[in-house]
């Protein structure tokens, strides 16, 4: 399994997930040009992405899925909920989708994906883990708190792409309306730093090597910030082996391989 983070943040969202047989996009939330330039940059030609799979409907998460589906034939993979939710918007209520069902794992080639509920404002956003062989990723790019079965589905890793937001000081004293730091920081909002390094170290296991911060706020935190804390959290319990890597809106990250492969 070859991982690259193409995209993550407020402006758009694009993981790039690879093995033998298949390249697929975890969400399209840049336009189709930047998209096909990121991918560019890790040999990655898009005429050979198969798919996007979607985790939730925000317009981070979108931007470029009408002209990935209909320039590059690439197929569209979302649950009834979030489908639903994009065909509001009437620039994308056209476009052609295979269903997947929450909780039912589904194949793409040698890829398995098992999608989970997680909890953000949107319709039916999800969760992913990604199986190739013994390698599993798991996806939670936006979720306002660590429920039991986000812990449960993403134990056993070897990769994890983990929301880590904001700091919650930044947060407090950003200039923001009240009520939108008040949904930032709720339930169905989004993870602050504190809270991604609780969850990475209470779900690690040995198997566990990498880990990516995602959705990382320009406004109410810092990358630095955040490598520092979680980092440091993990050292204290223990597991100070795992790599912990930025994510960037403007840059892709770095690639992760399995090394199994």
């Amino acid at each position: 399994m070859k991982v690259c983070i193409l995209a993550s943040g407020s402006s758009g969202n694009c993981i790039f997930v690879g093995s033998r047989q298949e390249r697929v996009l975890i969400d399209a939330g840049l336009s189709a040009r930047e998209t096909t330039r990121r991918l560019e940059q890790i040999n990655v030609p898009v005429s050979i992405i198969s798919a996007v799979c979607l985790t939730h409907e925000h317009s981070d998460h979108v931007a470029g899925l009408a002209a990935l589906h209909q320039r590059h034939g690439i197929r569209l993979f979302a649950n009834s909920g979030t489908i639903e939710a994009v065909r509001r918007n009437v620039k994308l209520h056209h476009l052609q989708w295979q269903t997947f069902s929450t909780g039912e794992p589904f194949q793409i080639g040698d890829l398995t994906f098992d999608p989970f509920p997680v909890s953000h404002d949107a319709y039916e956003p999800v969760g992913f883990i990604v199986t190739c062989g013994n390698t599993r990723l798991g996806i939670v790019t936006d979720i306002g708190a660590s429920t039991h079965l986000v812990r449960e589905h993403l134990r056993h890793c070897q990769a994890l792409i983990v929301e880590s937001n904001h700091d919650e000081y930044l947060l407090s004293g950003a200039k923001r309306p009240w009520v939108l730091k008040q949904r930032i920081a709720g339930r169905q909002g989004h993870l602050s730093n504190a809270h991604a390094a609780q969850m990475v170290a209470e779900i690690a296991t040995p198997a566990l090597r990498q880990v990516f911060l995602c959705h990382i706020s320009q406004e109410c935190n810092r990358p630095e910030l955040a490598l520092k804390e979680v980092k440091s959290y993990l050292a204290r319990h223990g597991l100070k082996d795992i790599q912990v890597k930025l994510t960037f809106a403007d840059q892709i990250s770095e690639i992760w391989t399995d090394e199994q492969i």
